[in-house]
Parts: C-alpha cells; sequence; structure tokens
C-alpha cells in the first residue's frame, strides 16, 4: 500500500511562486509530503531547490501560493513558527559547533534544567542519558556523550542534527543536501538513519541532486528545474535514468544529442 494511501499530507504546498524583485525563482511548485513517506526534491544547481525549502520552513514568505499543515492554511513569517508547528530543517553546514560535546550540541538552546530560577543549573544526567538513547535509536553508538562533535565523522554529524530535529518533534523533516559531501560508507549511514526517520511516521523532504541516493530511500521524486515543477512520480514508475534525465532538461538533451549526431 502506498503512504499516500487513506492519509492526509502532513504538509501541502500548491503553486509556490517566489519573486525577488524582476527574477521569478519559483513559478507555480506544488509540492506535498505524507506522514511515513521520504519525498525527494531533486534538480540541478539553480533549479529553485534552496529557494523552495527556505520558503517552507518560514524563511522567505511565497509571493503567491498556500502553505498548508494537516489541512490547516499556514503563514509562515519567520523559521521559528515553522519549527514551532514541527517544521525542521537540517542543513548543508549542520550549525555545529565542532569543539563543543555532542550533549551540547544536541541540546544548543533547549537545555533541560534542574532546580529553581535563579538557581537552576544544565541537567547533565538528564542531557546525557537522552543524548546516548536518542543518537542509539538512528544506530550511532557514542563513546560518551561529552565527545566533542568535531571528532565525528560527517555521517555521524548529520545523524546528530537529523536525531536532534526528530526528539524535539520534527512532523516533517528537510534535510537539504545531507550526502553532497560524504563518502560511500558514510553516506550509506545517513540513508540508512533517513530510512528510520521515515518508519517512525515522520514526513521527510530529501533535497538532493544524486538520483542514486535518490532511489535508494525516496517513496516519491519531484523534479525541479528553473522554478517549475517538470513532474512527479511514485517508487517503481520511473526510472533513475529517465529521472537524470529530466534533471538535466529532458527534451533539450535529446535535441542537443541529436544535432551532435550521438550522445552527449
Amino acid at each position: 500500500m502506498s503512504v499516500t494511501e487513506n492519509s492526509q499530507p502532513v504538509i501541502e504546498l500548491s503553486n509556490i511562486e517566489k519573486h525577488f524583485g524582476a527574477v521569478i525563482a519559483l513559478a507555480g511548485v506544488s509540492f506535498s509530503v505524507y506522514p511515513g513517506e521520504c519525498h525527494c526534491l531533486l534538480g540541478d544547481n539553480g533549479a529553485g531547490k534552496s529557494t523552495f525549502i527556505k520558503t517552507m520552513s518560514g524563511v522567505h514568505q511565497p509571493t503567491s501560493g498556500t502553505i498548508s499543515m494537516n489541512g490547516k492554511q499556514m503563514h509562515f513569517s519567520n523559521p521559528r513558527q515553522a519549527l514551532e508547528v514541527g517544521i525542521a530543517t537540517v542543513y548543508q553546514d549542520l550549525a555545529m559547533i565542532p569543539l563543543m560535546s555532542v550533549t551540547r550540541n544536541f541540546w544548543m538552546g533547549r537545555e533541560p534544567r534542574k532546580g529553581l530560577w535563579p538557581f537552576s543549573y544544565f541537567d547533565f544526567e538528564k542531557a546525557n542519558s537522552t543524548t546516548m538513547t536518542e543518537m542509539a535509536k538512528m544506530g550511532i553508538n557514542l563513546r560518551e556523550p561529552g565527545q566533542a562533535v568535531g571528532t565525528l565523522s560527517g555521517g555521524e554529524r548529520q545523524t546528530v542534527a537529523i536525531a536532534r530535529a526528530v526528539y524535539f518533534g520534527a512532523k516533517v523533516l528537510i534535510l537539504d543536501e545531507p550526502t553532497s559531501a560524504l563518502g560511500v560508507r558514510q553516506t550509506s549511514n545517513v540513508l540508512a538513519t533517513v530510512d528510520k526517520v521515515r518508519k517512525s511516521g515522520v514526513g521527510v523532504v530529501f533535497i538532493t541532486h544524486n538520483v542514486r541516493h535518490a532511489m535508494a530511500v525516496g517513496d516519491r521524486f519531484t523534479v525541479l528545474n528553473r522554478g517549475k515543477t517538470l513532474g512527479t512520480a511514485q517508487r517503481g514508475d520511473i526510472t533513475a535514468e529517465q529521472l537524470q534525465d529530466m534533471m538535466a532538461g529532458g527534451q533539450e538533451m535529446a535535441d542537443l544529442e541529436g544535432s551532435l549526431g550521438g550522445t552527449v
């Protein structure tokens, strides 16, 4: 059974346009994510992926179009408002401090406290225990919660950011090119983490330009090109080669091949 059957999208964006002066960055993009679904958003550099996810997460406000959460129309003035309703974004830079511990990075800005104000203090026992437990759920067994984030691999740091978002109530998890700078083994670990998150019921938006990585975890695939949606396909209805062709421009590439008398 498809994840889209008998369920309502946890988030749905309809006919989203975003203009920056005379520049049209998004020209009527529609996109939805269901609970427990990994919906991959693919496109080459300049396709509009970054603008779209920033619009979804409250960084940008759409020029026109609507954003709905569980059928209720939403208006986000800033990322904090989007985060409060469960839209969490893990960007490529991860926003972590390498010299600080995994625990400190996991709880940054949301530290559990003990005691009464103004004499309250950081509850290290709870923070460390929770960090170890949540990381283990994602398949990462830390030596200790006090180890510096900078000692972790790129894939493990991605997992810290993902585990943090899920623990703090993400209903929609937006992953911005999570595998772009990783090796084969680290990429495999991150893709396994994405699968765990999806199976927990969280809707995942997986932004990538790597078709193989998208095919490994995606349930649906949407391709952006120059701010427009070229199409959305279900797993099993499209091949990696077809996705790659759509990203490359589809008919434009076929015309170019014909004019050159061979393959491009």
